[in-house]
């Protein structure tokens, strides 16, 4: 059931439901919004300029990443896990793909071997959804509802310093403190616009449900006044650009050891995917029901092989759309469908993609710092129905400094470490979410039964027939 924020203060009042229908024009705007709101371009611009690549191969990369993802949220949000949610490139591969590319030769040929290496993987996460249906049973068992309201708190928190740290404390001074200004700025209209549009109820319903656009059109506008704007690449790219495809234009080349690390690698993707679908599911309050599970485990695995043979990294969950929902109030499936079409037309459309990669990434960063405080709130409005005990402050408590120390690791430490090591450690929302799971499993004491709220019920939900 999903609620419209009327019977209680722990949810957030929608405006449109998922089932709900948007008008062609307004799905358009606000489904353009979440595609502006997700920063597709960064994992492959980091691997590629890891690389070496060139600059059409930089561009290439973008594209692939681009098209990638806009299919992958069309898979999820209409056809398989059917809840609003966008899938974007997961950070957690960027170390073992360029491992794996820099063993076999580097270039466009040794990223060859890792999309290779992610094929298996992707199969078999998509037949633990279907056929196998094992996927929510694994749910079931790991991620009962206050483990579940612990994750989402960590994916809300660990977020935030990678966001802010990447995006606006990175440079020399005079850098930095131009970053602090457009990161404000942006922030501060995105918090505007929202509760002012919220406060003037259905006056100010425009305002609300486009307060993510009119924070980067404002933010944008700072950074051009400001010289932080460069639109030159633009006039450069191309108009229409046709997908790159596996065995076409770029040859697969399987690798054991490489199979291997990809399947620890989607081991973490999809504990760092779970914590999105609770986050959605949280800010909707939408019962996650064991087809959600099933279905989104298939949606993961057919999206990530898709990625795959164009020539990107896995797909995953983007947490920060659902704070997009909880601000803007609209969480309609067609807004999502409008979303990946865009992200689509990005990846087929060099000019729209270069623009997008144009945003001066302070920008971005404000909005994300502010979306993560939703998200972690969600979280905590759940912990606070699930109830508190002594076992309970732990399980919850201490993912979030295990999440936390993992972001503040030493790149040069993290380095060093084994590449099992790495992976483990190398995403800060996996370290949290899983040694939430684990913490729930092995810390000693009374497990009182309690009712689970309404938008993470996996506990109970996932143990029936769901219709």
């Amino acid at each position: 059931m999903v609620t419209d924020g009327s019977a209680g203060n722990h949810a957030v009042r929608l405006v449109k439901r998922p089932d709900d229908a948007v008008p062609a024009w307004q799905a358009a705007i606000l489904g353009l919004q979440h595609a502006l709101s997700m920063d597709v371009y960064v994992v492959p611009f980091l691997i590629g300029t890891a690389l070496g690549l060139t600059a059409a191969q930089l561009a290439t990369l973008i594209a692939a990443g681009f098209l990638a993802a806009g299919l992958a949220s069309l898979i999820q949000s209409q056809l398989c896990l059917r809840m609003p949610v966008m899938q974007g490139p997961s950070y957690v591969p960027i170390g073992a793909v360029i491992a794996i590319a820099s063993a076999s030769g580097g270039g466009m040929t040794g990223l060859g071997t890792a999309f290779a290496a992610l094929i298996p993987g992707a199969i078999l996460v998509a037949l633990l959804g279907w056929p196998l249906r094992l996927f929510h049973h694994v749910i079931r068992r790991l991620v009962p509802p206050l483990v579940g309201g612990a994750i989402i708190v960590v994916v809300g928190i660990t977020l935030m310093p990678i966001g802010i740290r990447a995006d606006v404390l990175s440079g020399d001074l005079a850098t930095v403190q131009g970053n602090i200004l457009l990161a404000t700025v942006s922030a501060g209209l995105l918090v505007a616009t929202s509760l002012i549009g919220t406060a003037l109820g259905p006056r100010g319903m425009a305002l609300r449900t486009g307060s993510v656009l009119l924070a980067l059109l404002g933010g944008s506008l700072v950074a051009w006044w400001m010289g932080r704007l460069d639109l030159s690449p633009v006039a450069a790219a191309p108009w229409l650009q046709r997908p790159h495809l596996a065995m076409l234009d770029f040859p697969l080349r399987f690798s054991g050891s490489a199979v291997v690390a990809m399947l620890l690698v989607y081991a973490v993707v999809l504990a760092e995917t779970t914590g999105t679908w609770l986050v959605v599911s949280a800010v909707t309050s939408t019962r996650f029901e064991r087809r959600h599970a099933d279905r989104g485990a298939f949606g993961e695995g057919l999206g990530c092989l898709v990625s795959a043979l164009l020539g990107s990294v896995p797909v995953t969950g983007y947490s920060a759309n659902g704070g997009v929902i909880a601000l803007t109030g609209i969480a309609s499936r067609s807004v999502f469908l409008a979303a990946a079409v865009f992200l689509m037309a990005f990846g087929l459309c060099g000019k729209l993609a270069v623009l997008i990669a144009c945003v001066p990434a302070p920008v971005i960063g404000g909005m994300f710092g502010v979306l993560c405080v939703v998200i972690l709130m969600s979280g905590l409005r759940i912990l606070a129905q699930a109830g508190f005990d002594e076992r309970a402050t732990m399980v919850a408590g201490l993912p979030v400094l295990l999440g936390l120390s993992a972001t503040l690791l030493p790149p040069a430490l993290l380095a060093s470490w084994p590449p099992l090591a790495r992976e483990l450690f190398g995403s800060a929302t996996a370290v949290g979410a899983g040694s939430a799971i684990l913490l729930n499993l092995i810390l000693p004491g009374a497990k009182p039964y309690r009712a689970a709220p309404p938008a993470v019920q996996t506990e109970e939900m996932l143990g029936r027939d769901a219709v």
